[in-house]
C-alpha cells in the first residue's frame, strides 16, 4: 500500500467515526418524500458553499432540484434516486452537505481541497414521483434507467441534458440493489456494490472507463475497513437503454454505486454511512487525481455479485407427503409492501423454493434436521377485530401452536405485541407448505414445538420494537 492510500485510509476511516456529526437528522427512514427534502434544501439555498436552484420538474409537477458546490475545474455530477423506492444515497448527499458547510472540524484542508479543484453539482431526488409512491418506476410507469435512448420520461430528458450541458468529467449513478446479492460465490451478503459500466457490446476499455475503475479501487479498498469480504461488482453486460452505459459512452466517467444489505439494517443507517465515506473520499481522488496511481487490475480482482441469497433458509426439514417423510429445505424471503401513505410498510413473506437448497445461503439459517413441519394451528372462534388479541394467554396458545386468528375487523396500522397470523378472509392452505405461500407453520421434534414462523419470521427473532413483520391475508 502507498503513503497516499494509508493516508486515504486513515482520513476514511475518521469520516466514518465522524459520521453523525453531519447525519441529516430528518431521515430517520428511507420512506421520505420530497416535501422532505424541498424544506431541507431551501434552507440551504444561500449557506456557503451551495447554490440551490430549480433544474425541471417530474411529470406530475413536482421541482427537481440541483445543489451546486465548488469552484474548480473538474466537474463532478451526482444524482440519487432515479428509481423511488432507491433512497439510501440521497441521505448520504444531504449528510455530505452539511460536512461541506461544517468549518474547524479537523477536515477543513480535505473540504477546501476538494471544494477549490471540482464543481459539484448534486440532483439529489431525480424521480420525485416514484419517490411519493416509494415505487421504482416514474408516474408514466416506465423505469427511468431504460430511458437514455427515447427519453419519454422528462425526468430522464433532464438527466441527458444535464449531462450534455455541463460535460462533467465524472458522474455518480446511485443506486440500491437486491438486498440479497452474495458476494460472489461466499455466504457474504453484497453491501455495497459497484460498476464502472460498458460503453459498448464488447466491454472495451478507454481513458474513461478506466477512470471509473480506478475511482472504484480506492472507495473498494476504503470500504473493506468497515465491511471487509462484503463489496461485490455488479455484472457489466452493456445496456443499450441504460443511462449509465450511454453516459459512459457519451465521454463522461461513470461510475455506479448500489447499495445492498446489511444484516439488521432495515433502514440502511450503516450503508448510508458507507455511501458519505465512499463519495466524499473518491471526489478527493478526483480533486488532487491521486486515483491516477490505482491499477484497473484491482476492480477486476473485486468479485461479482453472486446467486441471490434467501432472507431465511431452513434446511433437512422433514414433510410428510402421502404417509411419507420427504427431506427438504425451504427458501424464504420477506418483501416489503407499502402501506399508504407509502411511508410505512409490512411484510409479506413467501416461499422462493424449496428442495435441494445446498448450493444456496440464507441471510438466516436453521438446521431443521429431525424436526417435522406441521401446520400452525388456527384459533377456533373468530375475533371481532386484531385488538381481541389483548384478552386473550397468547403465550399459552403459543404452546399450542395456535398462532392463526380471524378476524372479522381490519384495523390499519395495528400490530399486536405478539408474532400473529391474522386472517380477514379465507384460511391457510390446508398443504402447509407449497410455493408463493406466505411461510407460517410449526417444526416439531415429536409432540414437542421447537420452532414457530409466522410470515417467515421465527418467533425468535421478533422484539416489540420490531411490530410490522405480522402476517396478514388481505
Amino acid at each position: 500500500m502507498t503513503a497516499v492510500s494509508t493516508q486515504g485510509q486513515d482520513v476514511a476511516r475518521r469520516l466514518h467515526d465522524a459520521h453523525e456529526t453531519y447525519k441529516e437528522q430528518t431521515f430517520i427512514h428511507r420512506r421520505f418524500k420530497h416535501v422532505d427534502i424541498v424544506s431541507l434544501l431551501n434552507a440551504l439555498n444561500g449557506q456557503a458553499p451551495f447554490v440551490v436552484s430549480q433544474v425541471g420538474e417530474s411529470l406530475e409537477k413536482r421541482a427537481i432540484y440541483q445543489v451546486k458546490a465548488g469552484t474548480g475545474s473538474s466537474r463532478v455530477l451526482l444524482w440519487s434516486q432515479m428509481h423511488g423506492d432507491e433512497a439510501t444515497a440521497t441521505m448520504a448527499l444531504f449528510d455530505i452537505f452539511n460536512f461541506l458547510k461544517a468549518k474547524n472540524d479537523g477536515f477543513d484542508d480535505f473540504r477546501q481541497a476538494i471544494l477549490s479543484k471540482t464543481t459539484l453539482y448534486f440532483v439529489p431526488m431525480l424521480n420525485p414521483d416514484g419517490a411519493e409512491r416509494f415505487q421504482r418506476r416514474t408516474a408514466t410507469d416506465i423505469d427511468m434507467n431504460r430511458d437514455a435512448l427515447r427519453l419519454q420520461t422528462p425526468e430522464g430528458a433532464l438527466l441527458k441534458n444535464l449531462q450534455q450541458t455541463l460535460q462533467p468529467l465524472v458522474g455518480f449513478n446511485l443506486h440500491d440493489q437486491n438486498p440479497r446479492y452474495s458476494v460472489g460465490t461466499t455466504d457474504k451478503q453484497a453491501v455495497v456494490s459497484f460498476l464502472a459500466t460498458a460503453y459498448d457490446a464488447d466491454r472495451n476499455i478507454n481513458e474513461v472507463r478506466q477512470r471509473s475503475m480506478q475511482l472504484i479501487v480506492g472507495m473498494n479498498r476504503v470500504l473493506q475497513q468497515f465491511v471487509p469480504g462484503q463489496v461485490a461488482r455488479f455484472d457489466d453486460e452493456f445496456e443499450p437503454r441504460a443511462f449509465g452505459d450511454n453516459i459512459q459512452k457519451w465521454g463522461t466517467t461513470l461510475v455506479l454505486i448500489e447499495s445492498g444489505g446489511y444484516k439488521g439494517d432495515v433502514e440502511k443507517m450503516t450503508i448510508r454511512r458507507l455511501n458519505f465515506v465512499a463519495i466524499l473520499t473518491a471526489l478527493k481522488a478526483i480533486a488532487d487525481e491521486s486515483y491516477q496511481q490505482e491499477a484497473t487490475a484491482d476492480y477486476q480482482a473485486i468479485p461479482e455479485n453472486g446467486r441471490p441469497m434467501f432472507d431465511l433458509l431452513i434446511r433437512n426439514a422433514t414433510v410428510v407427503r402421502e404417509g411419507r417423510p420427504v427431506v427438504l429445505d425451504i427458501g424464504i424471503n420477506r418483501h416489503e409492501v407499502n402501506d399508504e401513505p407509502a411511508r410505512n410498510f409490512h411484510y409479506r413473506s413467501v416461499i422462493e423454493d424449496l428442495g435441494d437448497l445446498s448450493t444456496f445461503y440464507g441471510l438466516d439459517e436453521l438446521d431443521a434436521t429431525g424436526l417435522t413441519l406441521m401446520p400452525a394451528q388456527v384459533y377456533p372462534d373468530i375475533l371481532g377485530s386484531p385488538a381481541d388479541l389483548r384478552n386473550l394467554d397468547m403465550a399459552a396458545l403459543r404452546h399450542e401452536g395456535i398462532v392463526v386468528f380471524n378476524v372479522r375487523q381490519v384495523e390499519k396500522d395495528f400490530f399486536p405485541e405478539a408474532l400473529v397470523h391474522l386472517l380477514y378472509e379465507g384460511t391457510l392452505p390446508a398443504q402447509p407448505l407449497g410455493l408463493e405461500q406466505i411461510p407460517t407453520f410449526l417444526l416439531r421434534r415429536g409432540n414437542h414445538i421447537e420452532h414457530i414462523l409466522v410470515n417467515g419470521f421465527l418467533s425468535e427473532e421478533v422484539s416489540g420494537a420490531n411490530r410490522n413483520i405480522n402476517g396478514v391475508t388481505e
